[in-house]
């Protein structure tokens, strides 16, 4: 019996552990830390033995095959030791996809995947299909695998799940923008990430559809890169031969689609490249136009994405938290028309902010820096003549931003940053932020 060990017990982990027991290989799930005790009683149901705490090498390098969190960087001490001893080293997503007949939508990009991934998740099973949502977001791909409840899974693909995808293969493939972004995953390199990014194309066939904005520069500069084998869906803002042109407010389908902007549930130019990826993901599986329109009635996004959070005195307060990186910032500073107070900051992945500077000069009259170390954007932003305050308490900023506001300003929460220097994650930074903007309307 093959072994097959697992490291690290998260959702995807310990799914991927049942999956393998399912499949009749000799299981071992490790994970350095402590796993919550509901993963702990599925894999004691299924008696699968585990570790927490630490990492038994030994028992590790046993392994025929071992299934890796996104969360382990390429560079570990443990994945270097896996690598010299030639030992096959897949994603969750790698692996349950071998064992699934099901047709497959997944969804990668820098900025706008998981907006995109609950669209088009909402348009399918509006549709009345059997439809699944996993991989970065939702249960686990592989425990769904299992099951085979789904005729139909979207999958939002991260660089670090693709990183270890190499016979994955999509039926649709979706790749929105790339910009910079976890360039400390990448050496600091971003043609490494960009080369992970398009790992989304790499088993594309001629029967593959595979959709992008074809405005995105990085794309362009690639163009020898993109699956030009394939069945190629394209989105513009001025190619009118584009199977999507978004322009004079409206979405125009090749397939005859229309879709009057000012209907859509989500707004501002990003949002239309997101809808326009969703729809033509969802054309190419045959959903009707009919059924399209109607299901876009209902959507509602997810929380942290440009989430209204309330109105103080006519200042409105915007929770991004969602934003951690710089173009998510672009993107959010070219929703709104309002003059914007900007809260940014958290943990820098290396990011360059000048891409910033132009939409900062015209539309933000203040910036707060909330972060244990706000060096780098004060430097940055200081010169630019904007006012500034920096500090690393979540209410003194709300408190500066009361302060700075006046009726018919927009509050923005769109970091740029990681949050781990003073959150739990980006949703804890985000409800947060919520729960102050709540006491301010409850008068506390």
């Amino acid at each position: 019996m093959s072994k097959i060990v697992v490291l690290g017990g998260g959702e995807s982990g310990v799914g991927a552990a049942l999956l393998a027991k399912h499949e009749g290989f000799d299981v071992f799930l490790s994970d350095q830390g402590q796993l919550k005790p509901e993963y702990q009683q599925s894999l004691l149901d299924a008696q699968i033995p585990f570790e927490q705490g630490a990492h038994s090498m030994d028992k590790i390098l046993e392994a025929q095959e071992i299934i890796i969190s996104p969360g382990i960087p390429e560079k570990s001490p443990i994945v270097k030791e896996i690598k010299q001893k030639n030992i096959s080293l897949v994603s969750e997503i790698e692996f349950a996809s071998r064992y699934t007949q099901a047709k497959i939508i997944a969804i990668t990009g820098s900025n706008g995947k998981t907006t995109t991934t609950l669209l088009t998740y909402h348009l399918l099973k509006e549709a009345g299909l059997k439809v699944g949502l996993a991989g970065n977001i939702g249960h686990s791909f592989a425990k769904q695998v299992m099951e085979k409840q789904h005729e139909y899974y979207v999958l939002e693909i991260s660089s670090f799940q693709l990183d270890r995808c190499f016979h994955f293969a999509p039926d649709v493939a979706v790749l929105l923008n790339i910009t910079p972004d976890h360039l400390d995953r990448y050496e600091y390199q971003f043609e490494n990430y960009i080369q992970s990014k398009f790992r989304i194309f790499q088993n594309a066939q001629t029967n593959t559809t595979c959709i992008f904005w074809s405005g995105d520069p990085v794309l362009q500069s690639h163009a020898s890169s993109l699956p030009h084998q394939a069945q190629i869906k394209t989105i513009s803002f001025d190619d009118s031969n584009a199977n999507m042109l978004i322009q004079n407010d409206q979405l125009k389908g090749s397939s005859q689609f229309q879709l009057n902007l000012a209907d859509a549930p989500l707004k501002g130019p990003h949002n239309a490249i997101n809808m326009s990826a969703a729809i033509l993901a969802a054309e190419a599986i045959g959903i009707s136009a009919e059924s399209i329109h109607l299901a876009l009635k209902t959507f509602e996004n997810a929380p942290h994405r440009l989430e209204p959070c309330g109105t103080w005195k006519g200042v409105q307060f915007i929770n991004d938290s969602k934003a951690t990186n710089v173009d998510a910032v672009f993107y959010a500073l070219n929703s709104f028309k309002q003059p914007i107070i900007l809260i940014i900051g958290g943990v820098d992945k290396g990011n360059e902010y000048e891409v910033l500077d132009d939409l900062v000069k015209e539309k933000v009259k203040g910036i707060i820096c909330l972060g244990i170390d706000n060096q780098k954007l004060e430097s940055h932003f200081g010169p630019i003549g904007t006012s500034i305050f920096s500090t690393d308490n979540l209410q003194a900023a709300v408190q500066k931003s009361i302060e700075w506001g006046q009726s018919g300003d927009i509050v923005l929460l769109s970091p740029a940053c990681a949050s781990f220097d003073l959150f739990k994650n980006y949703e804890d930074r985000g409800n947060q932020f919520k729960a102050m903007v709540k006491m301010l309307n409850d008068g506390k």
